[in-house]
């Protein structure tokens, strides 16, 4: 019987769709602990419109691989897949084809469920969820509306009802509970104040304890995306989605209060599996420093700058200061002879974000005029203001030590400030040096000591004096929680006119107080718009929808106009897979509690800092209200690495303008002509010239394209490499027939070959679209593409290879050429259980599986490949595990092994990694069950214990031949044994032995 793995995949496939083999159900009450659980989760996928590429499925295999083997191993396996719909993504995909999101959205998602389902993973479909679902999003907003109503007990150290918190004002104000933000203008108010205040002044001041709250601050602004993006959202100063231009702008935006949090997130990375590559990356965006806050008051004023140092013992080498241009006390400290120079600096910087401005390429800055005064020492300070200090970070203040700090001293000298050496000989003049290990110099009462003794004594010191205090800080800024787009969870408040005292003339959100919507009233469903376009004033498109906006609901109310984050949906989504279908509440306490924790979540190292950052709050927070019993979200997480592009390149000759010539370039190339690679390598390495080149063009067109240009002073020919589709390229040779059809330009083009073929440049790249180095899988508009890789070779073909290809955690290039062997390998396999040549002509039964009993060295092999695929699938080293089937599909069909019991239990050992072969096979030898349901093989290490070993025997310590020796035989067995071996024999001839050695394990030596 032939191996017709594209009828077999089907079959299976539609089998296990009509028997629900993989769904799974949750315990009933009193059954938690019948079966033991495991919860394996794949990062929550974006589907795009571009669907699968051969790169997207590798954490999928590899998490499915791991779920069906702990299915064979008894575990009740939890393995379900959804889509993390909303989002900037899916409405600028939307925009730009010119189609509604949902109507994308939808279709997206069939598409790649269809790529999915071909590949034959095990996910529970059941259980399948977007977050752009309506009874999806009803909980997310709910969360949100926990959120809003919770704030931060820094005394309990968790999150609480807000309601709480309004208690004890009533009773004895703020003064035990300080408002988070030092910045606010009533900080500490007593429990008459609190009584007195009009309900604006209340609900404004509740706004600055709760967990998610709205304010106005600096955002990264989009012109292009016409939206708020998250600095993870940002890189290199343009938007991640697109590229675009992003700059800083002050809006009314609601926020994350991720920063109450940051603690507890740094203490929770000892408890979880994570790479320390990860760990560091989550470390130091949430930035933990320790220092102090130290007053500086400014000379002839009342006021006070406040900086964030990490090092006191410094102080005495402070040359000048540096206020970020955002700075609120700016507008008080500037004089009059430099108000316009610092405007003019202020406007600049507006244009600048944060990369930039942060960047070390120019040194800008502008003296302000005002000086501080040294807490100590009175010395007078000046005052600067840079684009390298950001109003987010720390005060948005520093204390310049140009000796100690490498960027201080580069501005000390751009601008000719004088440097103060407190370090002796450890400064050298020409660069700054950050040692702790210094003497103290020029520091008044602390010359002399040890600088890491100095910082002990000076935290004192500044508290003592009044001056300053100890302060922890975090590097992370509180997560904005708002986009000014469309097409994502509407935000469950509505706000309300604020009717303000004269007293106290404060406004929540600058126009009105925000209230939360009664849970009752969720689902806020978002409306349904034909035309999707930002309003004014940085407003979402939401704004543009009145009869939303002033819904009759609200009470002559207005909506909240933003929609939440794309991070909101799939910062909890690994709870809803619990209990998906769940009316009443997110997820039931006694199932959550079943399911417990992610035991292995799989996915990119993108999603490092924003994503598991928020996700591992969000827990938090719900674990703190008590709605679930665990505070982290996963348990071990395994970074997949990306499967890269191997790109192909043809090579065209153009004729370009010598550099630095006005004369117009007359001559022109017209008929496209390409070069073979090792023309064109011969070329870039000077060994022809372009005068060759056309040589070749003539000999190898058939007539002359142009006649030989002398070389000359105007123009010079090259060789550009072009990316040509990797679908049309058999290895490296490129079929001519295929890349004329491709653009019609290219109909007429010329090959220069090599050997009679177009061999094509290689590189090793990012498989994207605009490389052309994308291989699809599966093609969901055209299932049966005969040049998709499912198609061509069978999904557990792909499925195996893939992990064939290197470490899951490693990048490694696609090669479609290397498929081939594993394609062999299952072959091989199959010709263990049938032969196909018997079937082809026709010469009768092509059965050949038995079931004669085993032999020892058959269970050798078996068993040998039991432990190593075990302990291989347990620590995710897929690639290995895949080159020990091959080892012992190689060693079974050396020894003609086709029997039954050696074959059943490595199709288990198989299932996990090829489950629709592995599947057919178990059918075929008369199993009526599935083979997704037995017992993963138990191990007999009997069977891996060496009964014989072969020695070499040397006489008088030269080597003559080797022996095959039991290893349970004595001392004398085995030198009876080698006496009487015919080559021992012929070299020991009559001689007389002197030694007889053995080293048992290694070596037999005979001493004539």
């Amino acid at each position: 019987m032939e191996y017709d793995f594209r009828k077999i995949e089907k079959f299976w496939q539609q089998r296990w769709k009509e028997t629900n083999a993989y769904k799974v159900d949750n315990p009933a009450p009193g059954e938690e602990k019948v079966k033991p659980k495991y919860y394996v989760l794949d990062m929550f996928p974006y589907p795009s419109g571009a669907g699968l590429h051969v790169g997207h499925p590798l954490g999928y295999i590899a998490s499915d691989i791991y779920a069906r083997y702990k299915r064979l191993k008894g575990f009740n396996v939890l393995h379900p897949m959804g889509y993390d719909a909303f989002g900037l993504p899916a409405e600028q995909y939307a925009i730009e084809h010119g189609i509604h999101p949902a109507i994308s959205t939808e279709q997206n998602i069939n598409n790649f469920r269809k790529q999915l389902e071909s590949i034959g993973f095990s996910f529970d479909w059941d259980r399948e969820m977007r977050t752009s679902d309506p009874m999806y999003y009803k909980w997310t907003q709910w969360i949100f509306l926990q959120l809003f109503q919770s704030f931060y007990n820094r005394k309990t150290n968790k999150a609480e009802l807000i309601k709480n918190l309004i208690a004890v004002f009533e009773q004895e104000g703020n003064v035990s509970y300080q408002i988070p933000n030092s910045q606010f203008p009533i900080p500490v108010f007593s429990a008459d104040e609190w009584n007195s205040f009009d309900e604006a002044s209340k609900q404004n001041i509740l706004m600055e304890y709760r967990l998610v709250y709205c304010g106005y601050g600096e955002v990264n602004w989009c012109e292009a995306l016409g939206t708020v993006l998250a600095n993870d959202e940002v890189i290199n100063g343009v938007s991640e989605r697109g590229g675009y231009p992003v700059t800083k702008k002050k809006l009314r935006q609601w926020y994350l209060r991720i920063t109450e949090y940051a603690e507890r997130l740094l203490e929770g990375l000892e408890n979880i599996e994570f790479s320390e590559a990860m760990k560091e990356m989550q470390s130091n965006w949430i930035g933990k420093s320790t220092g102090a806050e130290i007053n500086f008051r400014i000379s002839g004023s009342d006021e006070t700058l406040k900086v964030y140092t990490t090092r006191p013992d410094t102080i005495f080498g402070v040359d000048f200061m540096v206020v970020a241009p955002e700075h609120e006390i700016l507008k008080k400290i500037v004089t009059e002879k430099h108000a316009e120079e610092v405007a003019a600096y202020i406007d600049y910087t507006k244009t600048r974000n944060e990369r930039e401005r942060m960047a070390e390429k120019i040194i800008t800055g502008c003296f302000t005029g005002a000086a501080a005064l040294n807490p100590f020492d009175l010395r007078e300070i000046p005052v600067w203001i840079s684009e390298y200090v950001l109003a987010g970070y720390g005060t948005g203040a520093i204390m310049a030590v140009p000796c100690s700090d490498e960027r201080d001293f580069k501005f000390a000298k751009h601008f000719n400030i004088p440097i103060t050496n407190i370090i002796g000989d450890k400064f050298n003049g020409e660069e700054a040096n950050a040692t702790k290990d210094a003497e103290l110099e020029n520091s008044n009462f602390l010359t002399g000591m040890l600088m890491e003794d100095a910082i002990r004594i000076m935290l004192k010191e500044i508290e003592d004096l009044g001056i300053g205090k100890r302060k922890t800080n975090y590097k992370m800024r509180d997560a904005a929680f708002s986009r000014q787009r469309y097409w994502g969870e509407p935000i469950p408040i509505v706000w309300r006119t604020a009717r303000q005292t004269t007293e106290n003339k404060l406004t929540a959100g600058g126009n009105g107080i925000a209230y939360p919507l009664d849970e009752n009233e969720l689902p806020l469903e978002l409306p349904y718009m034909e035309e999707i376009k930002p309003a004014i004033n940085g407003e979402g498109p939401l704004s543009n929808n009145k009869e939303w906006l002033y819904s009759p609901s609200t009470g002559g109310s207005w909506r909240e106009a933003s929609t939440m984050p794309g991070y909101a949906g799939s910062s909890w989504y690994f709870l809803r897979y619990m209990d998906p279908h769940n009316d009443k509440e997110f997820c039931d306490k006694r199932i959550s509690d079943y399911w417990n924790q992610v035991d292995v979540y799989v996915g990119g190292t993108e999603h490092a800092v924003g994503h598991l950052l928020y996700s591992r709050m969000w827990t938090k927070v719900l674990y703190d209200l008590g709605y679930i019993s665990f505070d982290e979200p996963y348990k071990k997480l395994v970074n997949q690495g990306m499967i890269q592009g191997s790109s192909r390149f043809v090579y065209r000759l153009v004729m370009k303008k010598q550099e630095g010539v006005d004369e117009d370039l007359k001559e022109r190339i017209t008929t496209p002509i390409f070069f073979s690679f090792k023309i064109f390598d011969k070329f870039k390495n000077g060994e022809i010239n372009d005068e060759e080149l056309m040589i070749l063009v003539n000999e190898n067109s058939g007539d002359r394209i142009f006649d030989l240009i002398p070389r000359n002073k105007v123009f010079y020919l090259d060789l550009n490499p072009i990316h040509v589709d990797v679908n049309i390229v058999d290895g490296v040779e490129l079929n001519i027939k295929e890349f004329k059809k491709s653009k019609s330009e290219y109909a007429n083009a010329v090959f220069i070959l090599e050997d009679g073929k177009y061999i094509c440049g290689t590189a090793v790249e990012k498989m994207s679209k605009s490389k052309l180095n994308t291989v699809t899988p599966i093609d969901p508009a055209n299932p049966d593409n005969q040049d998709t890789i499912v198609v061509k070779y069978g999904a557990d073909t792909f499925r195996m290879y893939e992990m064939f290809l290197g470490p899951v955690e490693q990048s490694k290039p696609w090669d479609t050429k290397g498929i081939e062997g594993v394609h062999r390998f299952l072959r091989k396999l199959w010709r263990l259980f049938y032969d196909e040549q018997k079937n082809l002509s026709r010469q009768g039964g092509s059965k050949i599986w038995t079931e004669e009993k085993e032999t020892d060295a058959e269970l050798k092999v078996l068993h040998k490949a039991i432990k190593k695929i075990e302990e291989d699938t347990e620590c995710f080293s897929f690639n290995t595990a895949v080159s020990a089937f091959m080892i012992c599909v190689n060693e079974l069909t050396e020894l003609k092994c086709s029997k039954k019991e050696i074959l059943e239990p490595l199709l288990i050992l198989l299932s996990p990694y090829a489950p629709h072969i592995a599947e057919e096979l178990w059918n075929t030898l008369g199993n009526t069950n599935s083979i997704l349901d037995v017992p993963f093989p138990k191990l007999n290490e009997t069977y891996l214990v060496e009964t014989t070993k072969e020695y070499p025997i040397s006489i008088n310590g030269r080597l003559r031949t080797t022996m095959l020796v039991a290893s349970d035989a004595s001392d004398k067995e085995i030198k009876k044994m080698v006496l009487e071996n015919d080559v021992v024999k012929k070299w020991v001839n009559d001689k007389t032995i002197k030694k007889f050695i053995f080293i048992k394990g290694k070596m037999i030596n005979v001493v004539v």
